[in-house]
């Protein structure tokens, strides 16, 4: 399996695992011009940006010590386009981090995992 499919089968599998837990996928690889959100969902009435990080092993780190600060800035930066177009005012948001442990079958979610200055 390569990087790309890996990574399409951990989406599938955070998206699986957020709809099981009761949250609403709102849209997921949400492309702008300055990136993508691998997932966008809510919960209760909290928008809720998730970034999707899988690995077979920890032999290289933890899945979430790849989002590093400029994908950080990037995944802000299309959520305030995200919001910007859906016209999304007065809501909660925040940024969480999936991580998806493929050879274990275990999702490890991470919420609040980082601040998106003043859109958090």
């Amino acid at each position: 399996m390569n990087n790309k499919e890996k990574g399409d089968l951990g989406e599938k599998l955070a998206r699986e695992y957020l709809i099981k837990n009761k949250f609403d996928i709102l849209d997921f690889n949400y492309k702008a011009e300055t990136g993508e959100i691998d997932i966008v969902s809510k919960y209760n009435d909290e928008i809720i940006f998730v970034e999707v990080k899988s690995r077979n092993s920890i032999n290289y780190g933890y899945p979430s010590e790849a989002i590093n600060s400029t994908k950080k800035s990037r995944i802000i930066n299309t959520a305030k386009y995200y919001i910007l177009e859906k016209n999304i005012i007065n809501t909660s948001i925040r940024f969480d981090v999936i991580e998806v442990y493929l050879k274990k079958n275990k999702i490890n979610h991470i919420e609040n995992a980082f601040c998106g200055g003043d859109y958090a």
